[in-house]
């Protein structure tokens, strides 16, 4: 059995470039999906299988640690974007990961112009990014399952709090 390769970490302008170029060799298609990915676990699992399903290459966005900590609050990130990006990089689904400081990936979808932009089933009530997908000629999906546990019950579960 043959080992692969970690996905390449890629700055968002770099990755542009990058996907240009892919694009213009090959016929395929780009899923873009996005998270902070502090501690990986099975829902993440879940999610990037579906969102790789979603086309030929899959791209995953992580969120700069600022962002991060604005988004889930003190103590957070649980480890720095760079390790994130490592981590995510390695998982066999991911072809490229890149990480963005922009409080959502509508920066990311016009940069990098997906073909799809997957999103968790907890967006189910909408997608923040949808407009700007719509707009560069992607579609939304929502993929993964149902979301049944989170980093915050993980980390809740660690520090015995109910």
């Amino acid at each position: 059995m043959s080992r692969r390769e970690a996905a390449p970490i890629m700055d968002p302008e770099d990755l542009a470039r990058e996907l240009e170029a892919v694009r213009r060799r090959d016929e395929c298609t780009v899923a873009l999906a996005n998270g902070c990915f502090d501690l990986l676990h099975p829902g993440h699992v879940n999610f990037l299988e579906g969102a790789a399903a979603e086309a030929d290459l899959l791209v995953v966005g992580i969120n700069a640690d600022e962002t991060v900590r604005e988004l889930k609050g003190h103590g957070r990130p649980i480890m720095p974007a760079d390790e994130r990006a490592r981590v995510v990089a390695a998982l066999g689904v991911v072809d490229y990961a890149t990480v963005f400081v922009e409080p959502t990936a509508d920066r990311l979808i016009e940069l990098l112009r997906p073909d799809v932009h997957c999103k968790g089933t907890d967006y189910a009530a909408g997608v923040p990014e949808e407009a700007t997908a719509r707009r560069v000629g992607a579609r939304v999906a929502l993929v993964g399952g149902p979301k049944i546990r989170n980093t915050s019950n993980i980390l809740e579960d660690i520090r015995g709090e109910d």
